[in-house]
């Protein structure tokens, strides 16, 4: 059970307790016990929907040809949590997604009615998946979401935490 509670730790960064307690209620199964942890995380985070995000930092990626970049702000709610290494980590690797990715939104709720008129369920989720940042596949592990990267890190740090927005830059791109 220890060699589980360590690689449970691990992956989510949570403490022992957590760990051990949802081996327990998945009876020591690390899968179940991943999405129990999952699942408990959200619940903990939609309670602290509300609160106000007003820390936190801007950061950016520079592709080495220097044609390409991105620029991002994700806010949490304390100074504190702002200066982590896993938070500082999370900030970089989204700078660097939006560079690889081109999300157009952050959100679903962020675009316009006008694009989405027309098209079937099946093509918005497509459309939804394809630009906003969200909804794709991190980069660096295609099994999470960049949403499901959040949530990760929201639970770990006890926080909300909030990408607010970001900008990508492309040499000999058109402008939009």
């Amino acid at each position: 059970m220890k060699e589980e509670i360590k690689k449970l730790r691990e992956l989510t960064g949570l403490g022992i307790s957590d760990c051990k307690k949802a081996l327990e209620e998945a009876s020591g199964d690390l899968d179940k016990a991943l999405d129990i942890l999952k699942k408990r995380g959200a619940q903990i985070l939609e309670k602290k929907s509300s609160r106000i995000a007003h820390q936190g930092v801007i950061d950016s990626y520079i592709h080495f040809s220097q044609e390409l970049g991105a620029m991002v702000e994700v806010n949490c709610e304390t100074d504190f949590v702002a200066r982590t290494e896993d938070f500082r980590k999370f900030v970089k690797d989204i700078a660097l997604h939006i560079a690889a990715s081109s999300p157009k939104y952050i959100n679903r709720e962020e675009v316009p009615s006008e694009i989405l008129e027309g098209l079937t369920e099946e093509e918005k989720e497509e459309y939804f998946k394809k630009n906003c940042l969200l909804e794709q596949p991190f980069i660096k592990d295609e099994s999470l979401t960049i949403k499901d990267y959040l949530n990760s890190l929201g639970a770990k740090v006890g926080e909300k935490v909030v990408i607010r927005r970001f900008v990508r830059f492309s040499l000999r791109e058109d402008e939009d």
